[in-house]
């Protein structure tokens, strides 16, 4: 048993609703740099023995591919695994070698150009820094002949501890077996967190300062709902984390059929999904259907797009997985920020706010026309099928014109917009005069509103959802549906928070998508208040100076039985 002297009371981001307690696992840290290797002198031996290392790591992913507990866990893992022998990191490392760099350095200096220039990209090739540096690490301990970092063997369920958990390890997680995660490092957007929250395992993120404080204790206890962590908690803290899981079990409980509020205001609850597998398990949960389907692992790591007849394939399977539930379908969310081999449009000084989404598709109108046809096939070949189309990343009315013009070319007759740059949220009352609805995209609309990137963790409190800015262009988006008749929903993670999506549905939205496995603690939340309770905890987020202000007085104002569903 601990001594409350040894108690300490940590706080980061929680990414993943839960509680947990029970041992502390560390993941196995990288080895690093070897400072005493030799410089290269023989160029063309190294490199092979670079090479070998990072195929041996592509083939170690590839095999856990082939295990993962889900569609898009795999896509992960293949991905981080056709990363580790991308022809230009291989190249970058030769050129490090040649300058007479010893091995491992030539492989951590080589990545670190090579990561700077996916930062500079932005979106989703940022993302993918982390799983460059699990690369890394993967290939130096290989050649060094020293364990791979990663997660050791458990002896029974623990909680996790890391400075950060690359992809490849989430993917693979046994729920039965991992009670928690805890990182210093990450982001509420991070794989590791869709990941956590995806296998229902509780999570926080940012917890700055628990690799010292588990040093001497091998307990923890941890709540991924608020970010709180306890090392070397007490019985009492055990038993009030205990109690606290069972008080959301009872909040829960009941909770089915549509989304609505106290007073039967309708808020359709829908699924994030990527990927046909991922559609097949979301329609298993009592849910109204998916509000964000993201097509691009179609089309990402490929050298050649996607045939029609694949794309309809795919479309038609998602489809029949939903029956006559709705299926809201972003077009092709690529370009400059997700580059695609077989449509690059060259350098460009700032990638990050290029030619992505829309903007290439408008460049490379033949794929987005074989999209809109596989999408009207699907339609045609899928009884009863509710179908809803929307452009990503569209900031004019001009933009959104010639989207809905083509799409509806395909006879595809609902037809909308991704709200996720200001311009889009300040014209919302224009664009929807032309839309058929709008989706907001909370994760990029906050990052460009705050001039934040989402995936700098160091910035992730800039980041959360109640920052009053993105709140009002959330407001903003919400008024110019109401004045046009047109519905507005939100498929970013804001979503699926519980006590956000009370303000949420007071701001106008009405419809919330999320990770399929927090439906449940958002349809209770709504149930436990009416539609002007809603609003007024909108107003009061709206008027508070600060993000944790907002919070602070929407959850002082909120059921106090919501406390237990976070």
């Amino acid at each position: 048993m601990t001594s409350p002297a040894e108690r300490k009371v940590l706080h980061g981001i929680g990414v993943s609703a839960g509680t947990a307690s029970g041992p502390v696992a560390i993941v196995t840290p990288a080895v690093g740099i070897d400072e005493h290797e030799p410089a290269s002198v023989d160029l063309e031996a190294d490199s092979q023995r670079v090479r070998d290392a990072l195929q041996q790591v592509a083939t170690s992913l590839t095999n856990r591919a082939e295990h993962a507990n889900s569609e898009t866990s795999k896509k992960v893992l293949e991905a981080t695994a056709a990363l580790a022998t991308d022809r230009g990191l291989i190249k970058q490392i030769d050129k490090e070698l040649k300058k007479g760099t010893g091995v491992t350095k030539a492989i951590h200096d080589a990545v670190e150009v090579y990561a700077g220039k996916l930062r500079k990209i932005g979106g989703y090739m940022a993302e993918r820094v982390t799983d460059l540096y699990d690369i890394r690490d993967r290939a130096t301990a290989r050649v060094r002949n020293l364990p791979e970092p990663g997660i050791p063997t458990l002896e029974g369920p623990s909680i996790l501890v890391a400075e950060d958990l690359a992809p490849a390890e989430t993917a693979t997680l046994d729920p039965d077996q991992v009670l928690g995660i805890i990182t210093e490092a990450g982001g509420a957007t991070s794989h590791t967190a869709i990941l956590a929250a995806q296998l229902g395992i509780p999570a926080a993120v940012q917890v700055k300062g628990i690799a010292e404080a588990i040093a001497n204790t091998p307990v923890a206890a941890l709540d991924g709902g608020v970010g709180e962590v306890i090392v070397a908690p007490t019985p009492q803290d055990i038993e009030e984390l205990e109690e606290r899981s069972r008080r959301r079990a009872a909040a829960l409980a009941g909770s089915s059929g549509e989304g609505a509020t106290k007073d039967g205001h309708k808020v359709k609850l829908l699924a994030n999904i990527g990927t046909a597998d991922d559609a097949a398990k979301a329609a298993q949960y009592d849910l109204e259907g998916s509000g964000l389907f993201r097509t691009e692992f179609l089309f990402l790591d490929r050298d050649a797009a996607p045939t029609v007849e694949e794309q309809t394939e795919t479309y038609i399977s998602v489809l029949k997985s939903f029956g006559r539930r709705r299926v809201v379908v972003r077009t092709l969310d690529a370009g400059a920020d997700k580059p695609l081999s077989f449509a690059d449009l060259g350098p460009e000084e700032n990638p990050a706010l290029g030619r992505r989404g829309l903007r290439l598709s408008m460049a490379r109108e033949d794929l987005l026309d074989d999209q809109l046809q596989a999408l009207a096939n699907a339609r045609e070949a899928v009884e009863g099928a509710e179908l809803w189309v929307m452009a990503p990343m569209v900031a004019t009315v001009e933009e959104a014109e010639w989207f809905a013009n083509k799409a509806r070319g395909y006879n595809l007759p609902t037809v909308g917009v991704m709200v996720e740059t200001p311009a889009a949220a300040i014209m919302s009352e224009q664009i929807l005069s032309i839309a058929d609805f709008a989706s907001i995209g909370t994760n990029d609309l906050s990052q460009y509103t705050m001039a934040a990137d989402r995936m700098q963790g160091e910035l992730a409190e800039l980041l959360i959802p109640w920052q009053p800015a993105v709140l009002k262009m959330i407001r903003e988006t919400a008024q110019g549906g109401e004045r046009n008749g047109k519905p507005i929903g939100v498929c970013g993670e804001a979503g699926g928070d519980p006590l956000v999506a009370l303000v949420l549905v007071g701001l106008g939205v009405q419809s919330l998508s999320m990770a399929p496995g927090k439906v449940n603690a958002v349809r209770a939340a709504l149930r436990l208040h009416d539609l002007q309770a809603c609003k007024q905890m909108a107003r009061l987020a709206l008027e508070s100076p600060t993000a944790a202000q907002a919070r602070e007085a929407v959850l002082g104002a909120a059921d106090p039985v919501l406390r237990d569903l976070l």
